[in-house]
């Protein structure tokens, strides 16, 4: 254990914009670290109240209001830079973007993918820009840099120039949730008037792929079955083609079509456990948590085979190739008739909660607090290497 308290603040900003991926890289690691007590953990938030609500433990001193200023990026030009001179932290934890470099305090920078580079088509030029000018300029910067998958790994120290031994691989984790698929089936049913549904979370992007699942869904005919389609996520980028197949829809069709833009996290845990099918035909992902999120719930998974999500080999043969449009309506079709045995199901829960581990993400995070990157790197890269591979029981604490 480390002999002095390491005084660490985290940018939270997220938990103030709807959901997205880092929010629940945030919130699921530190609840994890929150339970070291040689760690001081901060917060950075314009909405204090989140952050109590999901860290109850947190003593209200550490939670520092940012000042709503628009744009909101100004945080990084003028309150983060404050709090860092008033605080002294030790190190400050940012997710893909951080401020200039302020004196005694190490930057940690979380880059949790690089996807406008490889898919320049999905993002706009200004994107493609202004992302590579300012998570280039922060993870090269960054005292401990860390990615998500060994895939956002790789296409980071390409495109940044990085040396590999320098990205450290802080996976997402995965948490059973303890509900009744029955339980869930009722409470979605009696709240939203939807059952026997296919299911898709994700934020709208071109790359994310909702027009494939909406228009195989029509080809198969599926609400001729009375099987609703679900989607469940905000529009961050506006997909024309998408929206030219929702306008054409019939009436009947409109019906068994559903799209919540946002849903309390209570509500997205019954959408998981309630449906009948989850389908995740994104072309591109840095890691790909909801498909992992079904799946521990005992519910079919289809799910793409693209960039990180390759690593996902206990989805088969249930994945596909999102840019092949045959092989995607052929799978849709054949798990719709024939689903995996609730045996096999169970495994696949298992497989994944054996190896994405919020314990194991938070003590290789701690790790590279305390050990740092330069002393002694075999070992943190050994923690790094069996992270990938660990068949530890779901729920195992480690000794510090």
């Amino acid at each position: 254990m480390a002999s002095k308290c390491i005084k660490l603040f985290v940018d939270a900003h997220s938990f103030d914009a709807g959901f997205q991926g880092t929010q629940t890289f945030i919130r699921e690691l530190y609840t994890q670290l929150l339970k070291y007590p040689e760690l001081d953990i901060y917060w950075g938030v314009e909405d204090g109240d989140k952050v109590k609500q999901l860290f109850p433990s947190v003593k209200p001193e550490n939670i520092l209001l940012y000042k709503k200023r628009r744009p909101a990026i100004l945080r990084l030009v003028f309150d983060i830079p404050e709090l860092i001179k008033k605080h002294k932290f030790d190190y400050a934890h940012f997710q893909y973007i951080a401020p200039m470099q302020q004196p005694n305090c190490k930057y940690i920078v979380t880059t949790h993918d690089v996807l406008f580079n490889d898919f320049p088509d999905s993002f706009s030029f200004a994107y493609r820009v202004s992302r590579n000018l300012l998570f280039g300029r922060s993870i090269k910067n960054a005292a401990i840099k860390t990615t998500v998958s060994n895939y956002s790994k790789e296409r980071i120290a390409h495109h940044y120039g990085i040396p590999k031994e320098e990205i450290k691989v802080i996976p997402n984790g995965v948490s059973k949730l303890e509900i009744s698929k029955e339980f869930a089936r009722k409470n979605i049913k009696a709240k939203f008037g939807i059952e026997n549904f296919i299911l898709y979370v994700s934020r709208i992007e071109p790359r994310k792929n909702h027009v494939l699942l909406l228009s195989k869904y029509l080809k198969l005919e599926l609400f001729k079955q009375n099987i609703p389609l679900v989607f469940i996520g905000q529009q961050s980028i506006r997909v024309k083609d998408l929206q030219d197949i929702i306008q054409k829809l019939t009436p009947y069709q409109k019906a068994l079509f559903h799209w919540f833009p946002n849903v309390k996290q209570d509500d997205l845990n019954n959408f998981y456990a309630a449906s009948r099918l989850f389908v995740y035909p994104s072309k591109a992902e840095g890691f790909g948590i909801p498909p992992l999120e079904a799946a521990v719930c005992e519910v079919p998974v289809l799910c793409s085979s693209a960039t990180a999500m390759a690593e996902f080999e206990f989805f088969e043969p249930h994945t596909f190739n999102p840019d092949n449009e045959k092989e995607f309506e052929s799978k849709l079709a054949s798990i719709i008739a024939n689903p995996p045995s609730q045996k096999g199901l169970k495994n696949t829960a298992e497989q994944i909660l054996a190896k994405y581990q919020w314990q194991q993400s938070a003590y290789l995070f701690h790790n590279l607090l305390t050990i740092g990157l330069r002393d002694k790197p075999s070992k943190i890269q050994s923690i790094s290497n069996n992270i990938n591979t660990s068949q530890a029981t779901p729920g195992l604490h480690f000794k510090y």
